[in-house]
């Protein structure tokens, strides 16, 4: 089917938000295109000048294509990870923070010599009993 009409519906300052935008509006079947795409990949200080890259639909598609940009889906986010709970090796305490051992003095010797020494370590520190765990 062919449209004679067009409207710009959105403008983003970045190319990947309009790309976004536009698989969300084909995903409910609604025709769009993108413009000032290309000119923005290639010099994205032009972004605000240009007006950004604008995503634009048929008319007959206006309110449809707004209701939908317009929706908030963060709730279907999924709000746990698939992680599983970690526990102090000590004390049995779930009351973990990240904590990188060995930092102050890597950071000491790399002032002292001009470069640095790596032996420090990643993993968590139990809050309550203050132990080290290694990831």
């Amino acid at each position: 089917m062919s449209y004679k009409n067009f409207t710009e519906i959105a403008s983003f300052s970045f190319p990947v938000e309009a790309h976004i935008a536009k698989a969300s509006l084909e995903s409910a079947d609604i025709p769009a295109f993108l413009t000032n795409e290309n000119v923005i990949n290639m010099q994205w200080l032009y972004s605000h000048a240009m007006g950004g890259v604008k995503v634009h639909v048929p008319e007959e598609f206006e309110a449809e294509a707004r209701i939908i940009l317009e929706t908030d889906f963060s709730d279907n986010l999924a709000t746990g990870s698939n992680e599983p709970k970690r526990i102090c090796s000590n004390c049995g305490s779930d009351k973990l923070q990240v904590y990188t051992k060995g930092k102050k003095p890597a950071f000491l010797v790399f002032l002292l010599l001009g470069f640095p020494l790596f032996f420090y370590q990643h993993g968590f520190k139990c809050i309550k009993c203050g132990k080290f765990d290694k990831v």
